[in-house]
Parts: C-alpha cells; structure tokens; sequence
C-alpha cells in the first residue's frame, strides 16, 4: 500500500482562472457569484449564478477544437495542462501505460444538449453536426485529456449528482494506494448554466434569489455554479524522487448510500461516510482542524450536516473549523468536491481557512464554528472534504498536510 500524494493542481473557477486566482478568491472572502451573463436571463426566475467570467474557450482554442470541445470539456483541457505544469511530471510510454485517467460530470456536455436540442425543435432543422456526440458524451474530457497526453491506463468518467467529484478522486487515490497504477489523473468539470440546464434546477424549488448563505439562518437555497479542478495524484516514492512539488496528501475515503430519499438528506449516512474516511485514513477525530462542508445553504441540508458533523467527531465537532466555499464559487454540482479539494489543498498548504462569507445571522441548530466571513489563518494537519448527493449517495476524502 502505497502513501498518496498531490502533485499538480489547475483551476477554473467562478474566482477566476488558474488555482492562484481560486486561492486569492478563497482567502479574499470574495464572492464570484452575480447577474447571469452566459444566456439571455429574461425567461429565468433565478438570474443569478457563479460564472467563470474570466474564460472564454474562443480564447484558448482554434476552430476545429472548439467544434469537438463542449464548455466542460475546455475547462477540464485547460486545468490539466495547468496541473501538469506545475507537477513537472512527464508522461512517458511507460508512465503513460500505468496512469489512470478519472474525472467526474454529473450533467455531461450540457450546453451542447441544450444548443442542439434547440436547433432541432425550436428551429426545426433536421441535420445537426456529426460531432455533437463527442461533445456532449459525458467522457469527453476524460478521452480529450488521455488523448492530449497519452495516457492509455484506466479511464472513465463518473457521474453521482454532487457527489460526482469525491467519488472520482477517491477511485484514483485508491488505484494508486493500491499499485494498480502510478499516477492518476483526477477530479471534475461541469457547467449547467444554460437555460435548459438553470431551468430544470428551478423546478426543484432549491435555488436563492439573491444569493448563497451557506449555515446563516436566513439561508434560503442554492446558487449554481460552474468550474473544473483536475488533480495529479502520484505515489509518494515516485513524487519525492523526481523532486515534485507536494501539495498535500490524500490519506483516506468514504463512502456510503442513505438508501432513503431520492432529494432529502439522512443524517446517519453523511456521519458514515466521514467516519469511514477517517478510518481510511487512520486520522482520529480530534486530529481533524478543518472540514470543507457540502454546505449548499438550502435549509434541509445544512442542518442535516452540521448533525452529521456532530454524529461523527463527537466532542471533537465543537473545535474543528467548518465552512463552505459555495458561498463563492457558487456550487458546481458534478465539480463541486474538486474545487472544494483545491480549498482543502490551500488550508493544508498555506494556513490559510477560506471562510463562509455571507453569513449574516447564526443558526442555533448548526452549533458549529463556520469561519463567517473572514478567511482564518491556522495550521491544519488533517481535514475532511465533504460531498452528498441527490440519491442519497455520500463521498468523503480525508487529507494530511505534507510535512516533508
């Protein structure tokens, strides 16, 4: 069994593009949510979202990319050129044949969809381009990044709702924990925020007005958002040998099923799928300094985590640091817990414990200390990073700071 390590990180975010920007954002305080920009809002009921303002594929790419590459896909082509950057790893034949490829998206190349869908019904047209599977198939940017970098060992997407992301890094980190491979490329892309896509959210009836509140008591739902976080993971032999940088380290994961609800949250569950991290990770409660929370700032949700919280660390739950980042970066459903990771990465790294800004009234029932407002600086040795989904489905990763 082999310890694992991170090695390489890119970013695109409603904070910007690149991890630094998504670092500066965090440790700012700042919100990347406003007026939706991407589609004409004038049908929409909730007219606001966390956008990545700062990225534009016409930029970054010619033509005919840009005729095979859905807006997920982009993003994810983009942070993994940054990632691999700063990795400094080569993917050499050999290499090539023993690294896994695992990214999540929950909703797939969603903007094709919608664009094509209208270009068939509402257009009547009855041709659309013979690329528009490729574009739209949800291991688009799997395939597109193996491509691009020859890497031939396992490879495919996975797709669990919001949980999407922690289940694909978990899967990576333990192929690689386990010698099946040596490397792993990982984490999620996703963008919703097309107007089939932002419509079918508001049918749920989840979704904030006027912004995301994540623990404060007058929460009142969910802000979409839209990013990629791709993470190279590495055996940590193989990372100190060539000199790598060393991000942090992924000790451990959990995962559970509520077999409950189709929508609501269970308590037990999400408490389960923490415990089995921590016992992954051979990290005992009272060693946990930060917890980067699901967090959505519906009502149902934060409540039922913070009791999860509780339920899990026991007496350790009144001193760890609990917050979420959605309140910035909106919440990127199938990317969620791979931005998320990254804010992990930033405390364990830098001391630095991005906050839940726009908390504006404590609600007795969280009982937890949720960093309001302002960032914190404090060292963090192990800290957990939390995803529950739609379907009841629940994925925790259990990080240690990298000691050297």
């Amino acid at each position: 069994m082999h310890r694992v390590v991170v090695t390489g990180l890119g970013v695109v975010s409603a904070l910007g593009v690149g991890r630094d920007a998504h670092f500066a954002g965090l440790a700012e305080g700042r919100c990347g949510i406003g007026p939706i920009g991407l589609i004409d809002p004038a049908r929409l009921m909730i007219k606001i979202a966390a956008e990545a303002r700062d990225f534009r594929g016409e930029d970054r790419f010619d033509r005919q990319d840009l005729l095979l590459l859905d807006r997920i896909t982009q993003m994810a082509v983009v942070a993994m050129d940054e990632a691999k950057a700063q990795s400094g790893i080569e993917f050499d034949e050999e290499l090539g044949l023993r690294t896994a490829t695992i990214i999540a998206t929950a909703m797939g190349g969603l903007h094709t969809c919608d664009e094509n869908y209208r270009t068939v019904y509402q257009e009547q047209k009855n041709r659309v381009h013979p690329f528009i599977i490729p574009r739209l198939m949800a291991n688009a940017p799997v395939s597109q990044i193996s491509m691009r970098h020859g890497l031939k060992g396992p490879a495919w997407s996975v797709s669990t709702a919001c949980a999407s992301s922690n289940h694909a890094i978990g899967q990576a980190f333990h192929m690689v924990r386990a010698g099946v491979v040596d490397a792993a490329v990982t984490g999620g892309t996703e963008s919703v925020l097309c107007f089939g896509g932002i419509k079918a959210w508001e049918g749920l009836r989840v979704m904030s007005q006027d912004g995301c509140r994540p623990f404060s008591a007058n929460r009142n739902g969910m802000v979409l958002g839209e990013g990629c976080a791709i993470l190279i993971l590495e055996r940590l032999d193989r990372a100190i040998a060539r000199g790598a940088p060393i991000l942090g380290e992924i000790a451990g994961a959990g995962a559970t099923a509520d077999a409950a609800d189709i929508v609501a949250p269970a308590v037990e569950g999400a408490a389960r799928a923490m415990t089995l991290a921590l016992a992954d990770a051979r990290i005992a409660p009272d060693e946990v300094g930060y917890i980067n929370a699901h967090g959505t700032a519906t009502a149902l949700n934060d409540r039922t985590e913070a009791a999860a919280v509780r339920l899990a660390l026991g007496e350790a739950a009144s001193r760890v640091m609990v917050s979420s980042t959605k309140s910035m970066h909106g919440h990127a459903i199938g990317a969620a817990g791979a931005l998320e990771a990254a804010a992990v990465l930033m405390a364990l790294g830098q001391g630095i414990v991005p906050p839940t800004i726009n908390h504006e009234a404590e609600d007795p029932e969280i009982g937890l200390d949720v960093v309001p407002n302002q960032s914190r600086e404090a060292q963090v040795d192990a800290a957990l990073s939390n995803a529950f989904a739609f379907g009841g489905l629940n994925a925790v990763l259990a990080f240690r700071r990298w000691k050297g």
